[in-house]
């Protein structure tokens, strides 16, 4: 009997699920109905994976990982397109957002401590996945991408933005996530398996702005200055204000269970 050299859509789920623990079969086939997968299919019709189609997989995987491309951007490269094909130029999400209601951008080292349990109402921490990098297309991903990407639902985003955890840009009347949007969707699906649904982390998003109104109380006097060093300034102390808070409440988070168990 002639051994087998494809593989099933189950089969490559297992392969990749130690790389992408997010990835579903419904992603797989949302990726195949957007044009950048095609396997072949059986007679019964059943998807057939070969060794090139999984390293495809595994490549598109990598880019909404580790780069936040959008789709159509994806699909672009594999096709030889422009890296910004059909969008333009590459624009810089982080130009045109500082995320901290200051005015005053994080530096790279704040930015960074949100990975902790303790770090979800950090103003302008968003963690390793919701580090700042341009966004190849001008624009970001849509509703479904952000879905996609994340494993989450259509429907599971949209309770996202409805309770304000999520926001998005309109461009042209399509609205679009950025890198932020991209963590924030992530971390609330893992909270999902634990049936912790979006209405329950309205909390996180109201402690964040109190936190974020308190820092910017604090280093308001410096912006006001208006110099380089007052502002660079306020940035360090932007920075030292929100490894602070996570600590912190990592430390009453830990208190608080203890007390409770």
């Amino acid at each position: 009997m002639a051994e087998r050299t494809h593989l099933s859509i189950g089969e490559v789920l297992a392969l990749l699920r130690e790389e992408f623990p997010d990835v579903t079969i419904s992603k797989i086939r949302f990726l195949e109905s957007q044009g950048l997968l095609d396997p072949e299919r059986t007679p019964s019709g059943y998807r057939k994976f070969y060794e090139d189609d999984v390293e495809r997989l595994r490549w598109i995987l990598r880019q909404q990982r580790e780069n936040f491309l959008p789709l159509k951007v994806i699909k672009g490269r594999l096709s030889g397109g422009p890296a910004g094909s059909g969008d333009g130029d590459e624009v810089a999400l982080a130009d045109q957002e500082t995320g901290n209601g200051t005015g005053v951008p994080l530096a790279p080292a704040a930015e960074s401590t949100a990975g902790s349990a303790g770090s979800t109402g950090s103003a302008g921490s968003t963690g390793s996945a919701g580090r700042r990098a341009s966004v190849p297309g001008g624009t970001g991903l849509t509703l479904e991408e952000l879905a996609s990407a994340c494993g989450l639902t259509d429907g599971q985003v949209r309770d996202l933005e409805r309770y304000g955890l999520l926001s998005s840009r309109d461009v042209g009347g399509t609205a679009y996530f950025d890198q932020t949007a991209v963590a924030i969707a992530q971390l609330a699906g893992r909270f999902a398996r634990h049936g912790v649904e979006a209405r329950h982390l309205r909390m996180y998003k109201n402690a964040a702005e109190r936190e974020s109104g308190l820092f910017a109380q604090v280093v308001m006097p410096l912006i006001k200055q208006r110099n380089p060093r007052s502002r660079q300034q306020a940035g360090a102390t932007l920075e030292e204000l929100s490894g602070l808070g996570g600590d912190l409440r990592q430390a009453l988070l830990g208190q608080a269970l203890r007390d409770a168990f």
